[in-house]
């Protein structure tokens, strides 16, 4: 089957755009709003979290689970706005074609510059680091983030996998472990779910746990800090 038949574009309450996946029978982004989840959680929890009370000019950015790409171009126009440069990396198994991607119509939410660019460089950033402007550079790794490797930590890691309802192998102690080893001392996690098996994984590893206020139709949220 296709993937024009698999997947579908969805509108979410807030009227932006997400994907439906009718395999694992869940959406990208919540139907409560994929705009207001990706800037509460991510940018909002996680980004400006790590750089509040902070003089930086550069900032790193793990993301597990890239999917349709909100989170970064949110991330990438809030950093270029602030002249931060900005290095993303986003795991993702199975890569959305640019024509969903484009689907998607993030025009209407993010920049039209940073829109154009992101497409123009989207499949080649499935093979290699790509410098869209002066501030940013992204690259996706298509591989199965269980696997993934690389000598570079991060300041902030993004985890946006599917629900553990879903998808539990990705919300083990062993694959948290793993990504969690990405993370620097003083970096920040953060997702969207809090459960009390992801508290107690990241007591385990030593993270500082603190339940933030959860996006829209969730009363929670987890965010991590490393030692």
């Amino acid at each position: 089957m296709s993937e024009s038949l698999e997947l579908k574009i969805v509108i979410t309450a807030d009227g932006s755009k997400t994907i439906y996946h009718p395999i694992i029978k869940e959406n990208y982004h919540s139907r409560n709003g994929a705009l207001q989840e990706s800037n509460h959680v991510f940018l909002n929890s996680g980004l400006r979290y790590y750089l509040a009370d902070k003089q930086v000019e550069n900032v790193s950015i793990l993301e597990v689970g890239f999917g349709t790409g909100l989170n970064f171009l949110l991330t990438n126009d809030f950093c270029t706005g602030k002249e931060i440069i900005l290095n993303y990396v986003g795991l993702e198994a199975y890569p959305l074609s640019l024509k969903l991607i484009e689907d998607t119509e993030y025009h209407q939410i993010v920049s039209s510059n940073s829109w154009e660019i992101f497409l123009e460089n989207y499949e080649k950033a499935l093979t290699e680091s790509v410098m869209l402007n002066q501030f940013c550079s992204l690259h996706i790794a298509c591989i199965d983030a269980k696997i993934y490797t690389t000598n570079l930590l991060f300041d902030v890691i993004y985890f946006d996998a599917f629900a553990s309802s879903n998808q539990p192998e990705l919300w083990t102690k062993e694959f948290i472990t793993h990504i969690v080893s990405f993370l620097k001392p003083g970096g920040v996690f953060v997702t969207y779910a809090i459960t009390g098996d992801l508290k107690r994984i990241m007591k385990s590893l030593g993270l500082k746990i603190e339940k933030a206020p959860g996006a829209a139709g969730k009363r929670e949220m987890l965010r991590a800090i490393k030692p």
